[in-house]
Formats: C-alpha cells, sequence, structure tokens
C-alpha cells in the first residue's frame, strides 16, 4: 500500500515510511491510495473472530509488505493486550469502553501500534534517532508517553496546555523521564499544536532534528483506531438491529477511522459526531460552511479543538460531497451544563459512571435516536476515558468517590518532571540546547 499527501506535492510512500515521517514533505496529511475492500465471507465470519483476527485482516492491507505478516500478528496482539466491555445503559444505549488499556484512554491502541510499527523499522533499518513530537489536549500524551516509553531509537517530546488537563492526565506525561520530555505550554491545545506544526515546517530545525508526529495526522494512530469499530460490530446488542456509533469528537482521528472501515464494507448504519462547544464540524454539518475557531476550554478537555486536523481526511473520504458525508454523519454539540446533566442522568438510569467525554457522546447518541425510528437500531457510545481522570468534576456532580484503578494508584505521588515553553522561539532552543 502506498500513500499520498493531501496537499497533492509530494512523492507516494509505503506505509513505514509514511509512519516515520508523519506530514509529507509537502505538510499534507498521508492518505492511502486505495481503500481495500472486506470480503463478504469475512463480514459474515465476525461474530467468531477474535479481536486479534479481526483487527489484523482490517490493518494488514494497508501496511502491505512493510511488515512481515508474523511479526504484525504480533503487534497486532500487543497493541490490543485488554478489553473492550460493551456496557447497557438503555434499551437501546450502550457504552463501549475503549479505556482499559495502561493509560485508561482509547489513545492506548494508536499509540502502542505505532510504537510497536516504528521499533520493527528501527530493528531492520538502523537510522538516525527519531524525535516524536506530539501536541495533547488530555489523553494522547499520556498515551504517546506510555507507548515509547524506553523505545530503542525514539525520543518524545510533548507540549501540553497548563493548567488546562486533568491531574491524572498531567502525571501520566510529566513522571516517566527516561525518553519521554513534557513541555508546559501557558496557552491552550491549538497554540501547542500551532508550535508542532511550526516545528515540522522549519528546515533549520528538521535538518538537525529527525521529526515525526504521533497525534491522529499519524497514519499508524489513525488507521489503528478501526479496531474499535469491528469490536462494537462484533459484539453489539441487538445484533439484528442496524448499529449506529457516536464519537466523542476533538481532532476527528477516532470518527475518521470509523469512517475508513464502513468504506471498506463494514456494516455501520450511522455515525454520530459529538462534540462540547468547539462545534466545528456540527456546524459545518448544519450550514455547509466549514469556519475553524479559537478552541474553548471545557470539562471534557480532550475535545477543546477548534480546527481539526483530521477533518480533511473525513472529505476525502466523502470526495467533499457534503450531501454524502450529511448521509452518514449527523454532528451535536453540547455545553457544560448540559454535559454535567448527562452524567447524572446515566448514572441515576445505569449506575454506569460516565467521564464528561462519554457524557457528550451519550448525548449526541440520545439526540439522534430520538429523531429517528428506534426499534430498528442499536447504539453504542464511545466511552474514551476512565471517568478517574476527571474525578474532581465527576466526584462533584455524581456525588460520589471514584476508586483508583490500578494504573494510577502510585501515579499521583510521583513528582512531576516538566519544562515551561511559552512560544516557537522556545521550543526551537529547546531542541538545540539539548
Amino acid at each position: 500500500m502506498n500513500y499520498y499527501s493531501l496537499n497533492y506535492n509530494s512523492s507516494t510512500v509505503g506505509f513505514l515510511e509514511a509512519v516515520r515521517k508523519g506530514l509529507a514533505p509537502d505538510r499534507g496529511l498521508y492518505f492511502p491510495e486505495t481503500i481495500p475492500p472486506l470480503s463478504q465471507d469475512f463480514i459474515e465470519s465476525i461474530p467468531k473472530l477474535t479481536n486479534h483476527e479481526l483487527a489484523f485482516t482490517a490493518i494488514a492491507p494497508f501496511v502491505g509488505e512493510d511488515i512481515p505478516k508474523d511479526r504484525l500478528k504480533r503487534i497486532v496482539e500487543e497493541t490490543l493486550s485488554f478489553d473492550f466491555p460493551i456496557v447497557p445503559i438503555t434499551q437501546s444505549i450502550s457504552s463501549l469502553e475503549l479505556f482499559q488499556g495502561p493509560t485508561l484512554a482509547f489513545k492506548d491502541v494508536g499509540a502502542r501500534f505505532m510504537a510497536r510499527c516504528l521499533a520493527y523499522a528501527h530493528e531492520v533499518k538502523e537510522q538516525k534517532k527519531l524525535t516524536i513530537l506530539v501536541a495533547t489536549s488530555g489523553d494522547t500524551g499520556g498515551a504517546v508517553a506510555d507507548g515509547f516509553y524506553k523505545v530503542n531509537g525514539i525520543d518524545v517530546v510533548i507540549l501540553y496546555p497548563k493548567g488546562k488537563v486533568s491531574e491524572v492526565q498531567e502525571k501520566q506525561l510529566t513522571t516517566l523521564g527516561e525518553n519521554i520530555t513534557a513541555l508546559e505550554v501557558d496557552g491552550t491545545f491549538d497554540d501547542c499544536q500551532n508550535m508542532v506544526k511550526s516545528a515540522f515546517i522549519d528546515p533549520e530545525l528538521t535538518n538537525q532534528v529527525a521529526l515525526t508526529s504521533a497525534n491522529s495526522i499519524n497514519i499508524a494512530r489513525w488507521l489503528a483506531q478501526m479496531f474499535y469499530y469491528f469490536v462494537a460490530y462484533k459484539n453489539r446488542p441487538n445484533p439484528e438491529k442496524d448499529l449506529v456509533v457516536s464519537v466523542p469528537s476533538g481532532n476527528f482521528g477516532n470518527l475518521c477511522a470509523g469512517l475508513m472501515a464502513q468504506q471498506m464494507g463494514l456494516p455501520i448504519k450511522h455515525f454520530v459526531a459529538s462534540t462540547n462547544v468547539n462545534d466545528t464540524v456540527p456546524s459545518y454539518l448544519s450550514s455547509g460552511n466549514y469556519e475553524p475557531k479559537k478552541s474553548i476550554s471545557t470539562i471534557s478537555n480532550a475535545m477543546d479543538v477548534g480546527d481539526p486536523s483530521n477533518f480533511i481526511r473525513i472529505q476525502k473520504l466523502f470526495n467533499n460531497d457534503f450531501y454524502k458525508l450529511k448521509k452518514v454523519v449527523s454532528g451535536f454539540a453540547y455545553t457544560d451544563s448540559q454535559t454535567k446533566k448527562a452524567l447524572k442522568e446515566i448514572y441515576k438510569s445505569s449506575n454506569y459512571i460516565a467521564d464528561p467525554h462519554g457524557a457528550v457522546s451519550y448525548l449526541g447518541l440520545k439526540d439522534y435516536l430520538n429523531s429517528q425510528e428506534q426499534d430498528t437500531l442499536q447504539g453504542i457510545f464511545f466511552e474514551t476515558a476512565h471517568p478517574i481522570k476527571f474525578a474532581p468534576t465527576v466526584e462533584t456532580i455524581l456525588k460520589l468517590k471514584i476508586d483508583p484503578p490500578k494504573q494510577v494508584e502510585s501515579l499521583l505521588n510521583k513528582p512531576k518532571l516538566s519544562l515551561p515553553v511559552n512560544d516557537y522561539k522556545a521550543l526551537k532552543d529547546f531542541f538545540f540546547e539539548r
């Protein structure tokens, strides 16, 4: 499989080269030359297959010959080393828990898959040290830090907005040390992301430092997220009904992966893009005008993105046909007040403790189902982070105490290791002074 730039001004590359580069030389996002179809036999056999078998079949055509099949199978098995429970909330709505991994966030899957692909590439072809430069609005940083911790030949530099990630999220990305460095930015996620983009287009820097990104703009991070949708389809309640999936959306890599799986042939009926007040995409789906905006801080901070990078890939999947996209994706946006009410509603109806992102996703699914003939639909919303990561918010709203899972029991007592970097010049100086 080859990949081309969506800026259409760079040469095509293979899978591993696209993963290593992150962005194409013309600053475009990589996109596969073809979308490989799933066979009907495979679709019919999904209920009988393991998660590992489903994921391998989905990703193998995108990897091609770049990684031997036996090694790719091992990478998939190591990536999906935890469960993805589906929990009923109402008769027609269930939660798919994507947070059972080491950093309690859905991004563990993409980060672990990408780290293992790059580790293989470093084994077979010794290259100079690669630096993963990534901006995080919350969970990406922790997942990337854990996924790449002590990986040979790779350093990780993470930019995060000061005071705009939860305590657990901050600890996950600032306490490892070794090959992981956290840079604290006095600004928003968009400020962090703009600094990262500036670094990638700075020839003075890139001539000295081999940079790539581990945000969902990277194809390994993005495409591995398809795995969730195969698991959702396999284990969905009421399999005789059409499946609707609601995705809490920030940079839109997760939703874009689901749309890719659908275009390959996975029978998902409809998608709901659920956002907080950073509603660039729901507004677009309503008006037809795409207008990026400055991000606003909310209690669902991982979705505080005003100009989602992956939306260009979604447009490409539909050949920029607005009306075709609207048939497949609906968009809904919610305030913090609505999110808090949803947390209470979910807990009251099922004793289920959601996190703020899952609550937004629940609201989007509920509103979409209320506009349809619900008897024919089964809804699943993605619960993308463990509520412990937002304990002060969730515990105050629900008036309870969340038991900390084993992944965070010792984390909160570790010292924070971070450096202040407040503009691009400071970021560049950091690299040259290392």
